[in-house]
């Protein structure tokens, strides 16, 4: 059987070789273990903030070291009623919690009238059936991402459940049947029959589930039992690569049990195991050690190997341990943060299985899955999307006892020297958290200090896109319009030449240097359109620098006409072509493109563009927008694509990192994309940019159209030595959703860089000083209104 390879070691021990573990010296383990936890999951401990919802304690099993089930007597209901499980998960979402962890007794129908009195007065048939219904009822009500712990299953059952939910569990607890017989703790429990419960386990893995499950040690198995249990679910998960994580969970003795007395595992039993457990599912499986139940030893489980804390609650107990509390979460960030890594919050369904969604996910559940997760797939940070003027700028978090990490300060020190990075060290910098951010924006200011100085730049320039009928079918454009479209913001229109040539005299008069021109691939241009444009302007206002047509439209353009692109160009430099802007390069990693823009230019037809437009000896921008469907990986790829064509060519001015604007993007709305970066990656991406990019792009610009006037002032620390330009008239963003408006006055520019104490100038698209009656001109003039646009 082919599986879909999801933890598969490189190399991986043998059965006998994990059997042999037994006689082996325990600090030797621990350290190999460690060393290969690091080798899969570096730096980073993960954590699911959940709430947790007990919908019934009553149970068909007697485990004799259980308290969570309770027999009907001792409850005040049954089930917990479906007022009660909003009231619960409610709690839960206005805590911050994203996962909501139903847990709940076997099958109790099966034993207690009680129990099918009350299913049957809910309308219900089982305790399945109306779980199903709960999970979908609180995901429908809270959007909170419903995980299933139900016990055994069957076929029918799994299909049901994998349909209201994001991930599911069942703790194998232990292979050995001597715990069935006579004085084991499972005896009377038909439901921890070993092979009833690896059927089940199986049978999520044929059903693309991503599943938990572990071990419960301490119950009376012995050490070569607790190996033979790791290596059964190894089995499995060699079949069907859906275990996303193996729990190692301790016994703790609880007061009125048939256990009350028994000795539980010390914390080096319990290290022992977790080191066992990670060398036999090897470096990239998730293991992970409930923390409240071993507060004290957080730093010793962290040295054996573990890699997730699991589901901690801000707001419920733990109710199959309650006499356990949850640690405070500052208190585990610490713990990890003295342990030399960093705590991040997870979903219930864990990054790598998110990144494969359409196998693992129902289709009801993948866009509430990428709302909610950043470029690593893990939980967003903050809740800040660019253009969302409704969200204030968050702070960026710092762990008081954060450390610092070497291998991330040999690469800055290689940045700050000046030296190239490879896509792996670019990588690691856009992935920098907690303290690691601060180091990398401090990093990238010293080479902007370096670089650029305090002054920071700024162009007096007009936005003119005219048109925004496309019959490209670019999946994040909301500016874009079929010729007879009123779908989205506005109606498709197509200006005329008079119309174009107005705004470009409105632009001058107003001090522009420069109008850049953008817009729709027309199904009836053709290259002699732009041809047209320019000679147009040029005839109304010669001295203006024309900023104009992306390298699609340079590609369709030279199509259309049946000439190569350096004739094109050629013909658009003698027609009045001053610069090229360096847009529709999205991601430049055809692994993106050929999903989110699959029939716009490839990453090797931009660049044979961008390069003949270089040679003909024409500047361009470079851009980068992130915060949809790439990777941090795509992002690095891009980053030094650019830095290799600067290298060949020199013709780039700047890079302008454009975060995703999701509020009217179409692949956003049907549900194909996360909803932009978050703050942290959107201050990291310019300073990594300068960082990567230094010495061979000079200039880092920040779009205040989509970060804001407090946004750019951030990124102003961060490497950024240009904010753009005034605009006067922008509109693409404005159709994505942004409401950052659009026209920045220059003084209005100048006085937020007055706020944080950094010089201004105005300068022209090559970035040589405006000249002095460009800048009185731009500011004794008023703000220009809106156009209004007819179709066309």
């Amino acid at each position: 059987m082919v599986t879909r390879g999801v933890h598969h070691a490189t190399r991986q021990l043998s059965d006998v070789d994990a059997l042999s573990l037994i006689d082996q010296p325990p600090e030797p383990l621990l350290t190999q273990a460690a060393k290969m936890r690091d080798q899969g999951h570096d730096r980073l401990l993960s954590y699911s903030r959940k709430v947790f919802i007990p919908l019934t304690q009553l149970c068909r099993d007697s485990c004799h070291y259980c308290t969570f089930a309770q027999p009907p007597r001792r409850l005040e209901a049954a089930y917990l009623t479906p007022d009660r499980v909003l009231d619960i998960a409610r709690a839960g979402k206005a805590a911050g919690c994203k996962e909501a962890l139903f847990t709940l007794g076997d099958k109790p129908e099966y034993r207690y009238q009680a129990a099918r009195e009350a299913l049957a007065a809910l309308g219900y048939k089982s305790t399945i059936e109306y779980l199903r219904a709960m999970a979908l009822l609180v995901f429908e009500e809270t959007g909170l991402l419903p995980h299933l712990n139900p016990g055994v299953m069957t076929s029918t059952e799994i299909t049901s459940l994998r349909e209201v939910s994001v991930s599911m569990g069942l703790m194998m607890e232990s292979t050995s049947e001597r715990l069935m017989q006579k004085g084991g703790c499972h005896y009377g429990s038909p439901d921890k029959e070993p092979a009833r419960r690896l059927e089940s386990i199986d049978e999520a893995g044929r059903q693309s589930i991503a599943f938990t499950t572990g071990i419960l040690i301490g119950i009376g198995e012995t050490r070569t039992e607790r190996i033979e249990s790791l290596l059964a679910l190894r089995a499995s998960h060699a079949r069907f690569g859906h275990l996303q994580e193996i729990i190692i969970q301790n016994f703790r003795a609880k007061a009125g049990t048939r256990m009350a007395f028994a000795a539980e595992p010390d914390i080096a039993d319990l290290q022992w195991t977790v080191a066992v457990a990670r060398l036999i599912f090897g470096p990239h499986m998730n293991i992970q050690v409930p923390p409240n139940l071993s507060v004290t030893g957080i730093a010793d489980l962290i040295a054996a190997g573990i890699n997730d804390f699991g589901g901690v609650s801000p707001v419920t107990p733990d109710y199959v341990n309650p006499e356990a509390p949850w640690p405070h979460l500052d208190y585990l960030a610490k713990q990890t943060a003295a342990s030399g890594k960093i705590m991040v919050e997870r979903l219930a369904i864990y990054p790598e299985y998110i990144r494969d969604r359409e196998h693992w996910l129902d289709p009801a559940f993948q866009a509430a899955v990428l709302d909610k997760i950043d470029g690593e797939s893990l939980a967003r940070s903050d809740d800040w999307s660019p253009g969302d003027v409704s969200k204030a700028l968050p702070e960026l978090p710092l762990t008081p006892s954060f450390s610092k990490n070497a291998d991330l300060d040999a690469i800055l020190d290689k940045a700050i020297a000046g030296d190239d990075l490879d896509v792996g060290e670019v990588a690691r910098l856009l992935t920098a958290r907690d303290g690691e951010v601060h180091q990398v924006i401090e990093a990238a200011d010293i080479v902007r200090q370096e670089k650029s100085g305090e002054t920071v730049s700024y162009i007096v320039t007009r936005n003119i896109n005219y048109t925004n009928i496309c019959y490209f079918k670019c999946k994040f454009c909301a500016f874009s319009k079929g010729k007879k479209s009123e779908e989205l913001r506005g109606r498709p229109y197509n200006l005329g030449l008079d119309e174009i040539t107005q705004r470009v005299r409105e632009a001058w008069d107003r001090g522009a240097v420069e109008v850049c021109l953008q817009g729709g691939i027309h199904p009836d241009y053709t290259g002699q359109v732009y041809l047209n444009i320019l000679r147009a302007i040029k005839s109304e206002v010669p001295d203006i620098h024309v900023h104009a047509f992306s390298p699609l439209e340079i590609f369709q353009g030279a199509h259309t006409l049946n000439i190569s692109v350096p004739e094109f160009l050629d013909q658009l430099v003698e027609a009045g072509l001053g610069s090229l802007p360096g847009t529709a390069a999205e991601i430049l990693d055809d692994e993106v493109r050929d999903v989110l823009c699959p029939d716009k230019v490839s990453t090797a037809d931009w660049f044979k563009v961008v390069d003949a437009a270089h040679r003909a000896g024409l500047k361009t921008t470079a851009t980068i927008m992130f915060g949809h469907i790439e990777q941090p990986v795509h992002q690095a790829r891009h980053l030094l694509r650019l830095r290799e064509q600067q290298k060949l060519t020199g013709g780039f001015t700047e890079l302008v990192p454009l975060p995703f604007v999701h509020m009217e993007a179409p692949i956003y709305l049907k549900g194909g994309s996360r909803r932009g970066p978050t703050w942290r990656e959107t201050i990291l991406i310019h300073a990594v940019a300068r960082l990567a990019l230094d010495p061979h792009i000079s200039n880092i610009q920040a779009s205040w159209v989509k970060l804001g006037l407090e946004g750019v002032a951030a990124c102003l620390g961060a490497g950024v030595n240009d904010i753009g330009g005034t605009l006067m008239d922008e509109s693409i963003t404005r159709a994505a959703g942004a409401g950052h408006g659009q026209e920045m006055t220059p003084e209005a520019m100048e006085d937020m860089l007055v706020g944080v104490n950094r010089p201004s100038r105005q300068r022209t698209t090559l970035y040589t000083d405006a000249s002095e009656e460009r800048r009185q001109q731009s500011m004794s003039s008023n703000m220009i209104v809106p156009p209004t646009r007819l179709a066309g």
